[in-house]
C-alpha cells in the first residue's frame, strides 16, 4: 500500500504543481494588463491521521492566494480621466446591459476593480477599458450638493448662467486718505448725498456736476465684473469717501460711505456714482462698529441699465478696517463674486478626494461627480471576475465607503503588480518541482514491477 499511496501523492503533487503553473502564466500573461492583481499559490500539506509513529509525509494540495492588497505602480497617461488609487481601495463599477429594444441599461450589482482607464463614451458615461462603467454621485455644478447616485454620466450641456448675489470684499481703509479735496462730501453745490448714520433712503445719486468733486473727495475701493441672470457683464466700480472725522465734542466716529458707479463712463469722471446708503463707523482701534454683522445687502444694484437686484456685500468679521496707510489709498485684500456667465465643458479633471471636474468655456471649473471608491477589511477575500472586476463575498465583508487616507491621482493608471522576473523564477522551481513528482511516479512503478517479478 506504501508504494500505491506514493503514486497518489505524486499525482497530487503533479496536480498542485499543475495549479501553480495555470496562476503563473496568468500572471505572465496579465503583466500589462492595467490594475492586474497576481495570483500566487499557497501550498498545503494533507495528512492522513496516522499515529505518530506511523505517520507519513502525506499529500498536497494548492490553493490561490489574491494579492489585491499590493499595489502597483502609478503611471501617467496623459489622459485626464484616467485615474489611479494610491492606497487601499476599489473603484465601483458596473457591466452595460441591453434589453429587447436594444437600450443600454445597467446591472443593479456593484463591482470593484482597481482598473481606472476611464474615459468618456458617446453617450457621457465613463466607461474603463475592460468596459466597465464607473459608479458615483452626480452633483449640482451650481451648488456642488449630489443629486443622484448610480452610474456617472456627465452632462455635455451648457452651463447656465449665474447671477451675482454675493460679493466677498475685505480692505483696509486709510485712516487718512489721500483726497484732493478736504470737503468730505458736505456741501456739494449739486446736494448732500452723504449718509452720517444708520441707513438712508433716497436716491443719493452725485450730482454730474459733482462728479469732479467727489473723485477728489474719495478713494478707489476696487473693480470686478458681476453677472445678471442672463449672463450679461456689467463692470462695478468702487469707491469710499470718508464723510465724518471722528470728533469726541460730538461724540463723532470715524464715518466712511461706499458708492458704486451706476452708470459707466470712459472714465471715472464721465461715470455716474451711487451711493449704496449705508453709513460705515471706526472706533479708535481701526475696527468696525457700524454696520453689525458681517454683511450688508446692496438693494436695487443697478449698473448700465442692468439690475442684479439685491447684492450681498459679505465683509465678514475683520474684513473691513480703518488703519493708518502711508499711500492714504485703500488696500484691498478680498474682492469676489459667485455669478458667472454661461459656458461649455471644455475639459474633465479628478481631484485627489475623487471629485469629477468640469473646465467650463466661462472660467468656471466646477464639480460634476464624486466617484465612488470603497474600502474592505479583508480585501483578498473578494472574489475575482473577468475583467479586473471582484466580487463581494461574505469573507471579504461590506465595503466601506470613504477613502480614509487614499488619494485618487489623475490622469495616471495603476499597472500590474506582477514582478515578471519573479514569475519566471517561480516558474523554473514549478517545473523542477514537476519533474521531481514523475520521477517519484517513475520509480514507484519500477519497484512495483520489481515486485510483481518476484511473484513470477
Amino acid at each position: 500500500m506504501d508504494i500505491f499511496n506514493a503514486l497518489q501523492t505524486a499525482v497530487t503533487g503533479l496536480r498542485a504543481q499543475a495549479f501553480s503553473l495555470d496562476n503563473i502564466s496568468g500572471n505572465i500573461a496579465n503583466s500589462q494588463t492595467t490594475g492586474y492583481k497576481r495570483i500566487d499559490t499557497s501550498f498545503v500539506d494533507l495528512v492522513a491521521d496516522e499515529p505518530v509513529k506511523k505517520q507519513t509525509s502525506g499529500s498536497v494540495g494548492a490553493f490561490s492566494q489574491l494579492t489585491n492588497t499590493i499595489q502597483g505602480n502609478l503611471t501617467a497617461t496623459g489622459i485626464s480621466t484616467n485615474m489611479g488609487l494610491n492606497g487601499d481601495g476599489f473603484f465601483v463599477v458596473r457591466n452595460a446591459t441591453t434589453d429587447a429594444a436594444n437600450q443600454r441599461g445597467f446591472t443593479g450589482g456593484d463591482l470593484y476593480t482597481r482598473r481606472g482607464d476611464f474615459t468618456v463614451d458617446k453617450d457621457g458615461y465613463l466607461v474603463n477599458g475592460a468596459g466597465s462603467y464607473l459608479v458615483g454621485q452626480s452633483l449640482d455644478p451650481a451648488t456642488g450638493q449630489a443629486t443622484s447616485g448610480g452610474v456617472i454620466r456627465i452632462p455635455n450641456q451648457t452651463l447656465p448662467a449665474r447671477a451675482t448675489t454675493s460679493i466677498s470684499y475685505a480692505a483696509n481703509l486709510p485712516s487718512t486718505p489721500a483726497t484732493t479735496s478736504s470737503s468730505l462730501l458736505a456741501a456739494l453745490p449739486g446736494g448732500d448725498v452723504r449718509v452720517l448714520s444708520g441707513t438712508a433712503t433716497g436716491t443719493l445719486t452725485v450730482a454730474g456736476s459733482d462728479t469732479s468733486a467727489f473723485l477728489g473727495s474719495s478713494v478707489s475701493g476696487g473693480s470686478l465684473t458681476a453677472y445678471s441672470s442672463t449672463g450679461a457683464p456689467v463692470n462695478l466700480q468702487l469707491r469710499w469717501a470718508k464723510v465724518a472725522d471722528a470728533d469726541t465734542a460730538t461724540n463723532t466716529p470715524d464715518t466712511w460711505n461706499l458708492f458704486y458707479a451706476s452708470q459707466n463712463g470712459d472714465t471715472s469722471a464721465a461715470s455716474t456714482w451711487q451711493n449704496a446708503g449705508t453709513a460705515f463707523t471706526f472706533n479708535g482701534n481701526g475696527q468696525l462698529t457700524a454696520p453689525t454683522g458681517t454683511s450688508l445687502p446692496i438693494q436695487n444694484l443697478t449698473v448700465d441699465g442692468t439690475n442684479l437686484g439685491t447684492v450681498s456685500l459679505n465683509f465678514g468679521t475683520g474684513g473691513l478696517t480703518q488703519y493708518g496707510a502711508a499711500n492714504g489709498q485703500v488696500k484691498t485684500d478680498t474682492l469676489q463674486q459667485d455669478g458667472y456667465a454661461a459656458g461649455s465643458l471644455n475639459s474633465l479633471a479628478v481631484t485627489s478626494d475623487g471629485k469629477l471636474t468640469g473646465t467650463y468655456s466661462n472660467g468656471n471649473s466646477l464639480a460634476l461627480a464624486q466617484i465612488g471608491v470603497v474600502r474592505f477589511s479583508a480585501p483578498d477575500a473578494l472574489k475575482p471576475d473577468s475583467y479586473g472586476n471582484y466580487a463581494r463575498t461574505f469573507e471579504s465583508g461590506e465595503p466601506l465607503t470613504g477613502l480614509n487616507g487614499t488619494t485618487v491621482v489623475g490622469g495616471n493608471v495603476e499597472q500590474s503588480n506582477t514582478d515578471t522576473a519573479n514569475e519566471f523564477s517561480k516558474l523554473i522551481i514549478t517545473q523542477q518541482a514537476y519533474s521531481a513528482n514523475t520521477r517519484v511516479m517513475s520509480t514507484a512503478q519500477q519497484m512495483m514491477s520489481d515486485l510483481i517479478n518476484i511473484i513470477r
